[in-house]
């Protein structure tokens, strides 16, 4: 018996690129392939979520749903079930708020062998916020569509996060920026292999670092842009954003000349790509769209050597957006605009990066020397 996946051929009839569709189809065929792991009876709860949430807060929901399922088969007596789909109504009715408290202690810290490796899993209280989120979504549906009596979720533990004002925001300063760019100009402080790759992709990697510092773009609204995606003759491009949100954003010189620079002096010619790569702006060296992590080690290479540290202390993407935030802000523009260019949904988030002022500390402790030698300097 022939066991090889059919062939996937895409009937694109929206005027959304063809890796747009793909990629919302990938998340989807993952929400289905877990609910097909689920009771039959979580029908209502598959129909919430698909109305209700954004695609990849439905995928990560039945994520969390699936994992406590498991938990309940693996780590205690509330039923017999030997795998997830196997779990009745009764089981699910069974359960109370302790229990799911128990689940997110137990959350905190866990092991899993596989394959004669123990595996050691640590969430932090973000991530246990989001899987306590979730699972009061869930048991909330199970309660309003009659299948379990109680609303249990009075009784889940706070999980207390720290609020977004209360850490502090990590972004680049103009200074490490400006050594950044010239390190992706120039090779310099690169090691000799970093230096080897360099010399075939630093058009690439400039233009992916500018994006990214221009626009505070998203990784993944960076990894699915296409050649397509840009009309130089209009000055503008188009990306993609959450919630299905189409943006067009204007291009200035800098990001012109670098797009165009990599463009015509080093992305492969389409007659050396495969038909579905032909369409993406940045590619790797082996001729495909760039994965989320081969830009994400890109940005953590180049960020590290504008902050002088190790290659593993270099920032990630989300870094790059922040850095774009407090840049455009320090610079005196408008809060509000800020908050169109980076797609932020409130302006609160935005407000985060205006209350966030670049090197007022370091200020603060330059100008309060103790040292008559150094406190001299401000006073001449």
């Amino acid at each position: 018996m022939d066991n090889k996946e059919p062939n996937i051929l895409l009937h694109n009839k929206t005027d959304k690129p063809d890796n747009i569709v793909r990629k919302e189809n990938l998340i989807l065929d993952q929400c289905e392939e877990i609910e097909r792991k689920l009771p039959g009876f979580l029908r209502g709860y598959f129909l919430y979520l698909k109305s209700a949430v954004l695609p990849m807060t439905r995928l990560a929901y039945l994520r969390d749903v699936y994992f406590f399922l498991q938990y309940l088969i693996q780590e205690t007596d509330l039923t017999r079930a030997e795998t997830p789909k196997q779990i009745r109504q009764e089981d699910l009715a069974a359960v109370n708020g302790m229990d799911v408290n128990l689940f997110l202690d137990y959350c905190r810290r866990y092991k899993v062998e596989k394959e004669n490796t123990v595996h050691i899993y640590k969430n932090d209280k973000r991530a246990l916020y989001r899987k306590r989120s979730s699972l009061s979504v869930f048991f909330k549906c199970l309660h309003r569509l009659g299948l379990i009596p109680d609303n249990i979720t009075d009784t889940f533990d706070p999980i207390k996060v720290p609020k977004p004002s209360e850490k502090e925001i990590k972004a680049l300063q103009d200074d490490e920026v400006m050594r950044m760019l010239d390190a992706v100009s120039t090779g310099t402080h690169l090691t000799k292999r970093e230096h080897d790759f360099w010399e075939k992709t630093k058009y690439r990697d400039k233009a992916i670092l500018t994006l990214f510092l221009t626009y505070g773009l998203r990784l993944s609204e960076l990894r699915e842009l296409n050649v397509s995606s840009f009309n130089f003759n209009r000055g503008e491009f188009k990306i993609y954003r959450k919630r299905g949100k189409e943006s067009m954003m204007p291009i200035n010189r800098s990001v012109e000349k670098a797009l165009t620079e990599y463009f015509e002096l080093e992305r492969a010619k389409d007659d050396a790509l495969a038909e579905e790569e032909k369409d993406a702006a940045f590619l790797s060296l082996q001729g495909k769209r760039m994965t989320e992590r081969q830009i994400r080690e890109l940005v953590k290479k180049y960020t590290s050597i504008g902050m002088e540290t190790a290659r593993s202390a270099g920032y990630s993407p989300h870094k790059l957006r922040a850095t774009a935030a407090t840049s455009l802000i320090g610079r005196g523009n408008s809060i509000y605009d800020v908050q169109a260019l980076l797609d932020h949904e409130n302006v609160t988030t935005t407000q985060l990066y205006a209350a966030h002022k670049l090197n007022v500390k370091r200020d603060l402790v330059r100008n309060f020397e103790w040292d008559e030698e150094f406190d001299r300097d401000f006073k001449e």
